[in-house]
């Protein structure tokens, strides 16, 4: 009888969400906190895919709609939406999301390299999709999504 030997494969830990009608997700380590869609205070002159600052406990946060960071189609936030809070390059950003679904982890093995355009969204933004039985989970490269001098330029906003 052979001795079955069991591989512990790696698994990616994502916070999964939806943009309109596909599922995106982003590494659970770089999720700071998820909060109810609150007032946002607008900033003149900045890019049309921030939609101003929150106050979160004291700490103002700039938070972006990332509908229109990847020119996907805006449309009404329901009840479900949020601000998924991450960190990016050191700095927090808000998230406006339609909603958060649940964490979810995949095996590494079921993560494939993005094609050109996935879910509507450039490849340059993503780390990859993955399958998990019958889903796609758009996987975001944060640190693409948002560029370092976008980042940068987020977290020295006035307001």
């Amino acid at each position: 009888m052979k001795r079955k030997e069991l591989k512990q494969e790696e698994m990616e830990q994502l916070v999964v969400f939806r943009l309109g009608k596909e599922e995106f997700g982003v590494q659970i380590l770089q999720v700071q906190e998820i909060i109810l869609l609150s007032p946002i205070t607008r900033v003149p002159k900045t890019p049309a895919f921030v939609e101003g600052v929150i106050n979160l406990r004291g700490e103002i946060i700039p938070v972006v709609d990332l509908r229109k960071r990847f020119g996907l189609e805006v449309g009404e936030l329901g009840e479900d939406a949020r601000i998924v809070v991450v960190e990016v390059e050191g700095n927090l950003v808000g998230m406006i999301v339609d909603e958060v679904t649940q964490p979810l982890s995949i095996p590494a093995s079921q993560i494939q390299p993005p094609p050109p355009l996935a879910g509507g969204v450039e490849a340059e933004y993503l780390r990859g999709i993955g399958k998990l039985e019958d889903r796609l989970i758009v996987i975001l490269n944060l640190e693409r999504a948002l560029s370092p001098e976008e980042v940068k330029a987020l977290a020295e906003m006035e307001v």
